[in-house]
């Protein structure tokens, strides 16, 4: 199985990642976790992405707040799918974040998830790897299904609560 990589453009975005790292393990997907910048690491940023196919790598997270340039500077360098996570910033609550990972130029995609959504942003993983994967399919249709039971159960007792 190919590997996910997660990079940050900050150790202030952990919180953040450490949500798709949990989700990833329970999945059973290999993964490894850098911090580079953008604007501080770009050389980096650039040859992580370069190599990342050739590293056994076949979706990269990047997750940054503010300028968020981190993911679209790796995509720059990549025909892997890269998923921007825009982290929350101090000064827009996360829509600069939003907007400048959302809004790439043709050509350059990044698929871009919610605000501190690195949960989501392991599930979309998974799913890439999975359409060549038949038991990591599997495991996310479990997951689905136990998804959908917890929210059954809720609903089942909601009556005794109000």
């Amino acid at each position: 199985m190919r590997k996910v990589a997660i990079i940050m453009g900050s150790d202030s975005d952990l919180p953040v990642v450490e949500k798709a790292a949990k989700l990833l393990r329970e999945l059973e997907i290999p993964f490894e976790a850098h911090v580079y910048s953008a604007h501080r690491t770009p050389e980096q940023a650039r040859d992580f992405a370069l190599c990342a196919r050739e590293n056994g790598f076949g979706v990269i997270l990047a997750a940054a707040g503010m300028a968020a340039h981190l993911a679209g500077a790796i995509a720059a360098n990549t025909t892997l799918p890269v998923i921007g996570i825009p982290c929350k910033g101090p000064a827009l609550d996360g829509m600069d974040a939003l907007l400048s990972t959302v809004q790439m130029p043709s050509g350059i995609p990044v698929a871009t998830v919610g605000i501190n959504n690195g949960a989501n942003a392991a599930l979309l993983a998974a799913e890439i790897l999975a359409v060549q994967d038949a038991s990591l399919a599997e495991k996310l249709r479990a997951r689905r299904l136990a998804d959908r039971k917890a929210v059954l159960d809720k609903d089942a007792g909601i009556g005794e609560r109000l």
